[in-house]
């Protein structure tokens, strides 16, 4: 196992730099790589939790400024989000503090959490364009009613999701939304899955902070590397067509797929 320290100089900026180009580009890979990352460099799971979901408020301000100067933010559908995440958050977070953030019991269901939402994102990352596809054939664009409950759904399955392990506003944010908003462009759906990403993960994070499960100094090497990362992410995703995010995407799931293998062997 690497020693965090006599790595943290090099590696953690670099991580920080590929896994800040992957989210503004996608809005994919935040928690999902970073994470499995941490715990491989031999971080303690609810640590590695609590300081990758502050690095990613910070990256995902900066990519949310970003997309929203490029106009690729739908703010309405950012809100709908926000009122199912922000409670189930809160109450995810009330668990944990009296559970015992740092026990066995809890450490178990983080891994164990952590490992489905990889999976889920893998699948949801294979099986996006088909799961939406048959969506429409099965029941037709919903209407704005419908959109907005299942929308509000949704961002309350994320804020326990993400509040636990981390992973989940990205890649499953993004499937949920291509979902219920098919009129919608890609790049306006990965800004405003983004844009969501700030408000549950700076929660989500401050909690794990009043917890004691954030690492400071492991949060700042990664966001020497992130924060150049998302902005060159940002700035590239309007540029490109919709059909050369999808190789980016694609891209990622191998790389989420590799890091399921390493959750797996702790």
């Amino acid at each position: 196992m690497m020693n965090m320290i006599d790595t943290s100089s090099v590696v953690y900026p670099l991580s920080g730099l590929v896994v800040g180009a992957l989210v503004g580009l996608t809005g994919v890979g935040g928690g999902s790589l970073m994470t499995p990352l941490l715990l491989y460099f031999g971080v303690h799971a609810t640590t590695a939790v609590g300081t990758d979901l502050l690095y990613a408020a910070v990256t995902k301000t900066v990519g949310t400024g970003m997309h929203s100067v490029g106009g690729s933010i739908d703010w309405r559908i950012v809100r709908r989000l926000a009122i199912g995440s922000v409670p189930a958050t809160a109450l995810t977070l009330w668990f944990l503090a009296h559970a015992g953030a740092q026990s066995k019991d809890v450490t178990a269901t983080i891994k164990f959490v952590l490992g489905v939402a990889l999976l889920l994102t893998a699948v949801s990352i294979f099986f996006r364009r088909r799961l939406a596809d048959w969506v429409a054939r099965k029941f037709g664009e919903p209407s704005d009613t419908t959109a907005r409950n299942l929308t509000i759904i949704s961002g309350l399955v994320l804020g326990v999701l993400v509040s636990l392990s981390s992973v989940g506003a990205g890649a499953l944010g993004v499937t949920a939304l291509i979902m219920l908003y098919p009129t919608t462009p890609l790049v306006k759906i990965v800004g405003s899955d983004i844009a969501h990403a700030v408000p549950l993960t700076l929660i989500a994070g401050a909690g794990h902070w009043m917890l004691g499960d954030v690492n400071w100094s492991l949060m700042g090497a990664l966001l020497l590397g992130s924060i150049p990362g998302i902005l060159f992410g940002s700035w590239l995703a309007p540029r490109l067509p919709e059909y050369g995010l999808r190789p980016a995407l694609a891209s990622v799931l191998t790389l989420v797929g590799a890091n399921l293998v390493h959750v797996k062997l702790f």
